[in-house]
């Protein structure tokens, strides 16, 4: 079995005989007894169990806060990782003056304990971890945190007791903190010996990670039954919900070419394994109109581990990026050892959670048509939650506009149906007539003859249904400047 290592409290760690399904969060509490990140929902939503994860990229250090609930140990196999307990006692986080604070507290810690921004304290070492990764892309770059910047790093964690004021107030008020600084340099190095000693990841090991497509090819071919992992937000529940065990992991997350995004003269390549921010982040510069729907993808530390690639192949008929991918004309790249195939994203589904993926094929990557002149882009999630919640409904609706007259239209849906769904009756029922509220009246109606949606704990059948119609007109007034309309006015208008 393949020894993880590690880099904690600036020193190298190495951990024989972690099982391949093991956790990031049962490792530090159940075998190395360090029980100041806490286990709360064991399924990535309340952010009690946020710790942070470093990694060198481009010369520096990345740093990502990630859910240790849902996250496998082997994943920060080569990295760097902090838990609460580690700021004050990791010797290459070190306050830039020659004394510390008073109370020897990093400053995002000394800003709670000013702020007064812990109560129960449960919830407290996961708001640490997401103010210190927020400290040092922003304020150890020179840079103030916003309110606003603040609420959406901290869109993952959840505290019911203190209340968001006082946590909010912490966040503004760390650069104000004698500053503390990651020796960058030296844990780099330290990064750097770490993969020099590093153990090969065999093939035939239980928790195998390959570093090319060609090596991730013939050891999907040579093990067909090696659990796929990428970012572990969906199959880390697996193991924490349904108790579900895996002999052998196979790890896309490092193979180069799944982690790069290119740019062709008329589209966007983003490689499976590109963690959902960075996705995201690639989509919203070619349309800063998606901006808002990308903030509202679960919390920052599920789009700091997940993958594009992950949340497409998993087929979730909830999942978010399925309908924008689908309505943006999008095609997924399938890659064996035989070759390479190409096909339409909405092409890729067969029935609930299946695709038509073999069982020696990967998702290699997804292409994603540049915008073109004319087109009107929405996209909306309808979700009890404003932050960090699954959709009830998912819609996504894509025009090319010509004279007044729709050239093509493509509406990417889920929450709808078994699978994500493309509405080709909507899309048929506007293709070639002007662009109108009584064309958007025919597609609405259209939309929802087309889609029969089930009803479960997030939604009824018919509040979806009527959450189809109204999010086509919604979609029509925005096209005439009516950009301010909510969601809650149409719906009293319908119902009036």
């Amino acid at each position: 079995m393949h020894t993880l290592q590690f880099i904690r409290r600036g020193q190298p760690m190495a951990l024989a005989n972690v099982p391949p399904d093991r956790t990031l969060l049962q490792l530090l509490r159940e075998d190395l007894g360090h029980t100041g990140t806490k286990e709360g929902c064991g399924e990535g939503d309340c952010g009690a169990c946020t710790v942070v994860v470093g990694e060198a990229e481009g010369g520096r250090i990345r740093y990502r806060a990630i859910n240790a609930c849902i996250a496998l140990a082997h994943s920060i196999d080569g990295k760097a990782l902090w838990t609460a307990e580690d700021l004050a006692q990791d010797p290459l986080v070190r306050p830039q003056e020659s004394t510390a604070t008073s109370s020897d507290l990093h400053p995002v810690q000394q800003a709670l304990v000013d702020h007064h921004g812990s109560q129960c304290g449960f919830c407290t070492p996961g708001f640490v971890m997401s103010l210190f990764a927020l400290y040092q892309t922003e304020v150890c770059q020179g840079r103030g945190v916003s309110r606003a910047q603040a609420v959406q790093d901290l869109s993952g964690n959840l505290c019911r007791c203190t209340g968001y004021r006082p946590i909010l107030d912490a966040a503004q008020q760390m650069d104000r903190l004698p500053r503390w600084q990651v020796d960058e340099a030296a844990l780099l190095q330290k990064i750097k010996l770490l993969a020099h000693s590093q153990q090969a990841l065999e093939a035939d090991s239980s928790y195998i990670s390959p570093t090319t497509l060609a090596g991730l090819l013939a050891a999907r071919t040579a093990h067909p039954q090696a659990q796929l992992v990428a970012g572990c937000t969906d199959v880390g529940l697996w193991v924490t919900k349904q108790h579900r065990q895996f002999a052998q992991v196979l790890d896309v997350t490092r193979v180069a070419e799944l982690t790069r995004i290119d740019e062709a003269p008329d589209h966007t390549t983003i490689g499976a394994a590109v963690r959902l921010e960075d996705a995201f982040t690639a989509l919203v510069r070619r349309r800063p109109q998606l901006q808002t729907f990308a903030a509202r993808f679960a919390g920052l530390p599920v789009r700091n581990a997940g993958t594009l690639g992950g949340n497409v192949a998993n087929g979730s008929p909830i999942g978010d990026s399925m309908p924008l991918l689908i309505a943006l004309r999008a095609r997924a790249v399938l890659a064996s050892l035989r070759g390479e195939r190409e096909l339409p994203l909405e092409d890729l589904y067969t029935g609930y959670r299946q695709n038509v993926m073999a069982p020696d094929e990967v998702l290699a990557r997804i292409l994603v048509p540049h915008p073109a002149p004319g087109e009107f882009l929405r996209a909306y999630k309808v979700s009890k939650r404003q932050d960090d919640d699954i959709s009830a409904v998912c819609l996504v609706l894509n025009l090319h506009l010509e004279g007044g007259l729709v050239a093509a239209a493509s509406i990417g849906a889920g929450g709808v149906a078994a699978v994500p769904a493309r509405a080709r009756q909507a899309e048929a029922a506007l293709r070639g007539q002007a662009w109108s509220e009584a064309a958007a009246q025919q597609a609405a109606q259209a939309l929802q003859t087309e889609f029969t949606p089930l009803s479960d704990l997030r939604a009824s059948s018919q509040y979806r249904h009527a959450v189809l119609g109204t999010l086509v007109r919604r979609f029509w007034l925005e096209s005439q400047g009516q950009a301010d309309v909510s969601l809650d006015t149409l719906q009293m208008e319908a119902l009036a």
